[in-house]
């Protein structure tokens, strides 16, 4: 039975941690796997041990085994993320024992078989321990109106379903907290990279990541200092 993947467990032991992202270019929807990896990638493919992912790939795994081999190639992009930072690395990089998530595009309903053998747009190493965070995220997207020493004032246009809902009845521009334990990234397609506070101008476009309590009220969300701020940050990564 070790070998069957466990839908309900799969799903608990990823909530919180993966979340679906862009795979290869092209049509279709986000497959993301997330597991170990078993052995060091080579010759254009990955093989993990599966423990979770969203929902499209979960539903895919259905009846098959937790052990299972994804192609990547020339296109693939490859990241090390170290207490939320990130950086560009290749795939002789990745360690066994690592935690990887494997994001690939497929078209809906595609069979396994369809998904590994469809290259991963992006690999993402966790390292060895995943750590679930402890507070739910609060996410607004919108444009920078300006930028304080310590704030960044923001027309919000949407978010995630927490955040939004604390925005009913207010103005949608909001004057965020950013302070010295704030991630500040830029993303290129599906590569981040690391900025500061610096290189954020007026009419940006932003996604403001701030960890808070459940149940915080706006005010309470907008003075915790923003976790993240990352600019033309992919719909769905987090």
């Amino acid at each position: 039975m070790r070998t069957k993947l466990f839908l309900a467990a799969a799903t608990a032991a990823l909530a919180g941690v993966a979340s679906a992202t862009a795979g290869a270019a092209g049509h279709g929807i986000p497959y993301s796997f997330l597991g170990k990896l078993t052995a060091a990638p080579s010759g254009g493919r990955i093989s993990i041990s599966v423990e979770g992912g969203n929902r499209p790939a979960l539903r895919a795994l259905l009846g098959s085994s937790v052990a299972q081999t994804f192609a990547y190639g020339d296109r693939t992009e490859f990241l090390r993320w170290t207490n939320g930072v990130p950086a560009v690395v290749q795939a002789g990089d990745l360690k066994s024992g690592d935690y990887v998530r494997v994001n690939v595009r497929a078209p809906r309903g595609s069979s396994l078989d369809t998904i590994e053998a469809t290259t991963a747009g992006l690999i993402g190493d966790h390292g060895t321990r995943l750590t679930r965070p402890d507070r739910p995220d609060y996410l607004f997207r919108g444009t920078v109106v300006s930028v304080g020493s310590s704030t960044v004032s923001v027309d919000v246009r949407g978010g995630n379903r927490r955040a939004l809902r604390l925005l009913l009845g207010s103005s949608r521009t909001q004057t965020f907290a950013v302070g010295g334990s704030t991630i500040y990234l830029r993303w290129q397609g599906r590569v981040p990279t690391v900025t500061d506070l610096g290189g954020l101008t007026s009419g940006d476009r932003v996604a403001i990541h701030v960890r808070a309590a459940a149940g915080s009220t706006l005010g309470q969300v907008t003075s915790t200092a923003a976790a993240k701020v990352a600019e033309h940050e992919p719909a769905g990564r987090s």
